[in-house]
């Protein structure tokens, strides 16, 4: 028996059986809701339509409703669509340790897989939360970032394990689902190489896709590549190395909800540069920026971060992104629109960045996350330090804090609908939901 394989079925089955603290129960209802209102804001992107025009009609042996729709596809296809838009504007949860990722991708396979099952709303939470446990610990177990392999092979694991629990399996269909979800979903880092394709926003939705497919096989019987994990070609000897998973923290309570549209690593960067912008006076002459490696790595060094042509190498781009705050403000979903992209403000502004890594923000990081811009004008230097932003579990999202991002994409009649609904989904079932989410009012 492949020993990582049993802690991540045994952890599950304790949540699944045990009691719920009701913080984090709350907390994760926070993000059920939060990864719904940023899907709305995708309900019209291209790589989304693409995937309805491609894919539908698709009917199943089960069958979910796609969001904000009255439609229903193949529970598989289902998830593909709605965590497609729920990953689309970069504006969902995110939890930073050794691999940075976003554990809200395991929310649409679970609520996919609810609906044929008519699942009641405590079991939901539970299996989101087995999910999010199992993302958290795999992220502080080892990064398999700099291996070449992308964090969204993570997600096809935690999905897994999510969507067994819901399910209700034993020991041998619960690790079946896993051997079968991970075998073939390791995911290439180029995802997230030099200019960022449509896939960027969709790859994660593909692999918790792959792993729904997984938990249906599983659940007749079919078995797969066992020991997954510790054998001869597994996961430590071929992707990861050797690990352990510490299930002992609450991973739920560490993870992040986004104030705004951005890769996470600029959020303190897009904060500080909003603060900014109120206060530079004068010509703009030079913009120093202090950061970390980590960011560095992802959202900076690459040359094609300096002049992205594409929304999704815009928002993994820090320069793009203090360049536009410091320029229009606090950036919407529509920072990213052609016309920004070659916007000569934004880019004159770029090209005036000068950024340095240092050791003092390398040590504080991922606890912290921190920025300093430097900005040299006509009139003076202004300078602003930011260690934690807004969202970040030390200075947590409220529920009225979410309603107004919620209001902000959706409008507020349907954001408070959604609000409602959700934050007291353990009393209801998930058609209540669904019913909910289908009659919202399309105002994009």
């Amino acid at each position: 028996m492949d020993e990582t394989a049993s802690l991540i079925f045994e952890n599950s089955r304790k949540i699944m059986s045990g009691g719920m603290g009701n913080e984090t129960a709350d907390e994760i209802k926070k993000r059920i809701l939060d990864s719904f209102y940023v899907a709305y804001g995708a309900m019209n992107a291209e790589p989304v339509n693409i995937e309805r025009m491609a894919l539908l009609p698709s009917s199943g042996k089960m069958n979910s409703t796609l969001y904000f729709t009255k439609r229903k596809a193949a529970v598989d296809v289902a998830t593909l669509i709605n965590g497609s838009m729920t990953r689309y504007h970069d504006f969902s949860d995110t939890y930073l340790s050794k691999e940075a990722l976003h554990p809200s991708d395991n929310i649409p396979p679970v609520f996919a897989m609810a609906e044929p099952m008519e699942s009641e709303g405590e079991e939901i939470i539970r299996s989101m939360e087995t999910s999010y446990e199992v993302i958290g610990a795999l992220s502080d177990a080892v990064s398999i970032r700099d291996r070449g392999w992308d964090h969204v092979t993570y997600i096809s694991i935690s999905a897994a394990a999510g969507l067994s629990s819901l399910m209700g399996h034993d020991i041998d269909r619960f690790i079946n689902t896993l051997n079968l979800a991970i075998n073939n979903n390791i995911s290439l880092r180029q995802t997230r190489a030099g200019e960022l394709s449509m896939w960027k926003g969709c790859t994660a939705s593909n692999a918790s896709r792959n792993s729904v497919f997984a938990a249906l096989l599983a659940d007749s019987g079919f078995t797969g590549p066992s020991p997954i994990f510790n054998g001869e070609m597994g996961f430590f000897k071929q992707v990861s190395g050797t690990f352990s998973l510490d299930f002992a923290k609450n991973h739920v309570l560490q993870t992040m909800i986004k104030n705004y549209p951005v890769e996470y690593h600029a959020m303190s960067a897009a904060q500080a540069a909003l603060d900014l912008k109120e206060k530079v006076n004068g010509d703009i002459l030079g913009i120093e920026v202090e950061t970390f490696e980590v960011a560095h790595r992802i959202i900076i060094k690459d040359p094609e971060k300096l002049r992205p042509k594409t929304k999704e190498t815009a928002d993994h781009s820090m320069p793009y992104i203090i360049a536009y705050c410091l320029t229009y403000g606090k950036p919407g979903l529509d920072a990213y629109d052609a016309e920004y992209l070659s916007d000569s403000n934004i880019l004159s502004r770029i090209d005036m960045m000068r950024f340095t890594v240092s050791d003092r923000f390398n040590k504080m990081y991922p606890e912290s996350l921190p920025v300093r811009i430097n900005i040299r004008t006509s009139t003076g230097q202004y300078e602003k330090e930011i260690i934690v932003p807004k969202g970040h579990y030390k200075d947590p999202y409220s529920w009225d804090d979410l309603l107004a991002k919620g209001m902000s994409i959706m409008g507020e009649e349907n954001a408070k609908e959604m609000l409602n609904v959700v934050r007291t989904m353990e009393k209801r079932n998930v058609n209540e939901i669904v019913e909910v989410m289908s009659s919202v009012k399309n105002e994009r």
